[in-house]
This record gives C-alpha cells, structure tokens and sequence, in this order.
C-alpha cells in the first residue's frame, strides 16, 4: 500500500515509518521539521517537507503521491504552549488536519488513522483504569483540539465514507524522543 505519515520524523511517527516499511508497504512522509529531526527519517521513504497548514502544499503532496492510507501523527504537542498559544495550538492540531482530510477526500485515499491523546483527553479521570468507554473532559487547549480533530474524523466517516481510526495513545517515551518538542 501507498502510506503518507505526517509527522513522519517525529518521535512516534518514525518508528511508525520504519515499521511500514518493514512490512513491505511504499510509504512517504510529509513533515515540517519544527520539532521532527531529519536523522530520524527512514531513507526508503519519500520526504515531503511542509506544513500541514499549508493547505496547497498538502494538496500538491496528496497529487503526487495518491496515498491509499494516511497515518497523522503531525501536531503540536506541548500542553504548555497550547495554553499559552491557543490560536496556535488550534492551527496545527485542527486546521492542519482538516487539510489533510480534505486532500485525502479529494484523492480518494481509502483510510486515515489519526493519532490523538489518551493521556490528555480525559482530564482527570475517575475511572482507572480509564477505558474508551470513559468520557472525555479535555482540560487543556491541546486535548480539546485532539478531540475536535477526532470529531472531525467522526463526521468524515459519516459524510464522505472515508475509513477513520483514532489511536489514544497514553503517555508515550523512549528512544528518538525529542528536547525539541518541550521548547517549541
């Protein structure tokens, strides 16, 4: 399968990369380097760099390289900036995404995985351990446009057919972690 990773040369998003590839699949990554890192790019994956806000250049990559799937890990993570950057925050994590589910609209890719927070869209839970069947009380600008994106997501299944996941990830570390992404 033709894959698009955006965010591909960030912490998660690389290792989401190589595991594609290790699978056989023809993957490209669309990423802005902002807080991704060239070293952790696959070198048997196509690179566009750019932004995601950038709804022409989103289009152009869309064009080209026809994804049949598209894995977004692209976003700005820092909770702390979001609170003090809502605009920002709400640019990339909601606007950024929209454009890439327009594009994946328009060129018929046939699913879109999004990578969302289980660590910051419940709030603080009462439940514990805390299910997908537990609400979501997002408290901070970062969680509340997660959700929003997933809400999106939700509506683009529904009107235009296209297959959506969404992955909570919990709060993730190791290896290709990245200092960049707490200053941003």
């Amino acid at each position: 399968m033709r894959i698009l990773v955006s965010g591909g040369a960030g912490f998660i998003g690389s290792w989401v990369v190589d595991a594609f590839i290790d699978a056989g699949h023809d993957v490209a990554v669309l990423d802005s380097l902002v807080t991704g890192d060239k070293e952790n790019l696959n070198q048997q994956a196509r690179f566009f760099q750019g932004d995601i806000c950038d709804e022409t250049f989103v289009k152009k990559v869309f064009e080209e390289f026809r994804p049949e799937v598209v894995d977004h890990h692209a976003a700005q993570v820092n909770v702390r900036k979001s609170a003090q950057d809502p605009r920002y925050d709400a640019e990339v994590n909601i606007l950024g995404t929209l454009n890439l589910l327009q594009a994946a609209k328009q060129t018929a890719t046939k699913r879109f995985v999004f990578a969302s927070t289980g660590g910051a869209i419940y709030g603080e839970a009462s439940d514990i351990p805390t299910t997908e069947q537990c609400a979501a009380k997002p408290e901070s600008p970062y969680a509340i446009s997660k959700q929003a994106a997933e809400l999106y997501l939700k509506s683009s299944a529904k009107l235009a057919g296209l297959e959506t996941v969404v992955l909570r990830y919990a709060n993730v570390y190791g290896p290709r972690q990245m200092p960049k992404a707490k200053r941003v």
